[in-house]
């Protein structure tokens, strides 16, 4: 899809999505008692895309890109990676023949021999992949894992969203929570930020080289200055004796009517089981991004919680995977499911059927809860 080009076009479409993305009434002259606040945009900063290697290959665990270079077409970049023309333009919805644009994300249907230093692996540190990549490798309560000697390249593995009709840059950008700058340079996008149905998009990453921006700290009414002595310093008050006129009757403590509120917040925030059965897998943040519970075939997968069906993609294997948004930045994911129940946009309530387990191969729901970027043990969250 396109967008207008015209000015007027793209900067009344600009506007709109400013005021759309606000929460809150705006504040025309910032005199509503609250600063122009940064901290939001040096939360969402991402890195790089990593360079590729001489063939232009991008190559991660759970799958590989190639980048398209100046006058390539899908059969020429084919060639160079060595798959078949035919069956790479298919899976990226283009015609062998077409041209690509310069710095063009081309997903490849299979691996091809992996670079020197082999795939791009995740830092030891802090693992922060997003919804797609764990989960195209959701399939592993059957695999072990091995020691792997250590790549030239690390970094975390880009979310691999595939898009759908009537989806374009700035809905995908939003969703993802990514600058449509960063999607753009990482994606080889025109100008125009068109997509087209079936396109694959790496979506950018957040920086990765240290801890958040701290903000600048407030400084309390009459700190740093000096404090005058008190009279009562050098020359005491005279001690008095008086009586209290009457003894003071003891009062009844009153009920503590916020922590009640909070006590049930906290219950009514809490999510449901999406299916009842033994945990198989528990999470273990960078190995397994959420948890895997065994269930029998053609079992339903409820939704934990109410929210919007925000995407319905595919793993490598074609196996469905449902993603829900939630208030407050949370998602909840689902895969090895089958029989897909709901659409993207839909509303769900908690506990409404999304899917059912699969009946080939492992009978079992892979679930994760992710807060913005990051995946967290869904087991607090669960009751």
């Amino acid at each position: 899809m396109t967008f207008p080009t015209r000015p007027a076009l793209a900067l009344a479409g600009s506007a709109l999505m400013l005021l759309s993305a606000c929460d809150e009434p705006l504040d025309f002259d910032l005199r509503g008692g609250k600063a122009l606040n940064t901290s939001a945009a040096a939360r969402t900063a991402t890195a790089n895309r990593p360079e590729p290697d001489s063939r232009g290959i991008i190559s991660y665990p759970g799958y590989q890109v190639a980048v398209a270079r100046r006058g390539d077409t899908v059969a020429s970049v084919a060639a160079r990676v060595g798959v078949d023309p035919n069956q790479l333009a298919t899976f990226n919805g283009v015609q062998s023949g077409d041209i690509l644009r310069q710095g063009e994300i081309i997903a490849l249907p299979g691996r091809v021999a992996e670079p020197s230093g082999g795939p791009i692996q995740p830092p030891n540190s802090e693992i922060t992949s997003i919804a797609g990549n764990a989960l195209e490798n959701a399939q592993t309560s059957e695999v072990q894992t091995t020691a792997l000697a250590p790549p030239s390249q690390t970094g975390v593995e880009p979310i691999r969203h595939k898009v759908e009709r009537g989806e374009t840059a700035f809905t995908i950008a939003r969703l993802y929570n990514v600058s449509i700058r960063s999607l753009a340079d990482w994606n080889g996008l025109n100008s125009d930020f068109a997509v087209r149905e079936g396109q694959f998009l790496l979506i950018p990453v957040a920086q990765q080289d240290g801890s958040p921006v701290p903000l600048a700290a407030a400084t309390a009414p009459g700190e740093g200055t000096p404090t005058p002595t008190p009279p009562s310093a050098t020359k005491p008050l005279p001690t008095e004796d008086t009586k209290p006129a009457a003894r003071p009757e003891k009062s009844a403590a009153a009920p503590d009517l916020g922590e009640s509120r909070t006590t049930a917040s906290v219950k009514k925030s809490r999510m449901g089981f999406p299916v009842r059965g033994d945990i198989i897998r528990e999470y273990q943040k960078g190995k397994n991004e959420g948890i895997d519970i065994a269930a029998n075939p053609g079992s339903p997968v409820k939704a934990a919680a109410s929210g919007v069906v925000a995407a319905i993609t595919e793993d490598t294997n074609g196996i469905p995977i449902i993603v829900i948004k939630h208030p407050d930045n949370l998602l909840t994911v689902y895969s090895n499911v089958a029989g897909v129940a709901v659409k993207k946009g839909d509303q769900v309530a908690r506990g409404q059927k999304l899917a059912e387990i699969r009946r080939e191969g492992t009978a079992a729901l892979h679930f994760e809860v992710r807060k913005g970027f990051d995946s967290v043990d869904p087991m607090p969250y669960l009751g």
